[in-house]
């Protein structure tokens, strides 16, 4: 399963959307789609749970979690930094 996938299953989860999540396109703003500042930090939480990472403070901003495309490529950063 791709990380985008995984993305986007913690999301349909956590994310507390009023959109339907399958419907995002990657680059679709998360918090114009519903998404509020506890959601995304509950969507942090189960994405350091899931790829087993843990988030920097300089990677804890609004930019990383805006997007599908954007929390992707900081699994993918903090994933490829872990092995």
């Amino acid at each position: 399963m791709s990380n985008e996938i995984k993305v986007r299953t913690i999301l349909k989860e956590h994310g507390r959307l009023a959109r339907e999540v399958d419907g995002l396109a990657p680059d679709t703003d998360l918090y114009q789609a519903g998404m509020t500042s506890h959601a995304s930090v509950n969507v942090m939480l189960a994405l350091e749970g899931e790829f087993d990472i843990e988030f920097p403070d300089h990677m804890l901003k609004r930019s990383v979690f805006e997007s599908i495309a954007s929390i992707t490529s900081a699994v993918d950063e903090l994933t490829a930094a872990a092995q």
